[in-house]
């Protein structure tokens, strides 16, 4: 075990895109969420061994959701998936307690890579 991923998005084509790229992979992704709100809720049922973060998304940024899963779990692997390559976003992101920034669109090397280094 330890290979399950929750994979959090607003767009549904990147998810469903992230999904399929991962279970390719051989790893197990036990569910979305479509916003900050939902990603911290759903982390809490699902408990993942890591996230995947997109940072502009309604309700909840991606930011915020960092924080509250690093509240509940400071180990999580978090790994943000963004078009939003500014500077700012990716130290903010990098302080919240992301591990990896990699910018959209993502190649589907670099993402497992980065998933690889913290699963295996």
């Amino acid at each position: 075990m330890g290979k399950r991923i929750m994979v959090v998005d607003d767009a549904l084509f990147v998810r469903v895109s992230l999904k399929n790229m991962l279970t390719e992979a051989g790893y197990e992704v036990v569910g979305e969420a479509s916003n900050g709100v939902e990603a911290v809720e759903k982390y809490v049922q699902l408990k993942p061994d890591l996230v995947t973060m997109d940072i502009t998304m309604p309700e909840a940024s991606g930011i915020d959701a960092i924080k509250g899963i690093r509240a509940i779990n400071p180990q999580i692997p978090i790994i943000v998936c963004s078009a939003a390559g500014q500077e700012h976003n990716v130290r903010d992101a990098i302080l919240a307690g992301a591990q990896d920034f990699i910018i959209k669109p993502f190649q589907p090397d670099r993402v497992i890579q980065a998933i690889k280094n913290y699963l295996g």
